[in-house]
């Protein structure tokens, strides 16, 4: 009976500690803005940036100890700010229009989704 009493918490904390993201690699820079660039490309509209390529952009922001920003610049005015998560790839969307003075959390994405090989991970 006292195999089963230790080898149980043992089992409980292996099992929990397993599934939580990738504790081993971090995102880089590049991955953040390669991922979020990848969004952008799939998800918006670039048509009006045909004539002038310059009127919408992807750039990075700051960077903070835990996470990257990284900007989407669109021709109407609005920015849509990318706050990926170095550890993890979680992706928090924050939509700004200044000249309104409106910013809205719209969602999130997995940043590794939108990676071509998750490999790119560097570790820590």
């Amino acid at each position: 009976m006292k195999p089963l009493i230790v080898t149980f918490p043992l089992s409980l904390m292996f099992f929990f500690s397993c599934g939580s993201g990738h504790p081993d690699k971090r995102v880089t820079a590049e991955n953040a803005f390669e991922g979020v660039n990848k969004y952008c490309h799939d998800v918006y509209d670039w048509s009006a940036a045909n004539e002038n390529p310059s009127i919408m952009n992807v750039e990075m922001g700051a960077e903070s100890d835990s996470a990257y920003e990284v900007v989407f610049r669109s021709y109407t005015g609005a920015t849509v700010h990318f706050y990926v998560d170095k550890k993890t790839g979680n992706t928090r969307i924050v939509e700004k229009v200044p000249v309104l003075n409106i910013e809205n959390e719209t969602g999130t994405i997995d940043l590794l989704d939108y990676l071509e090989k998750k490999e790119k991970l560097e570790s820590k």
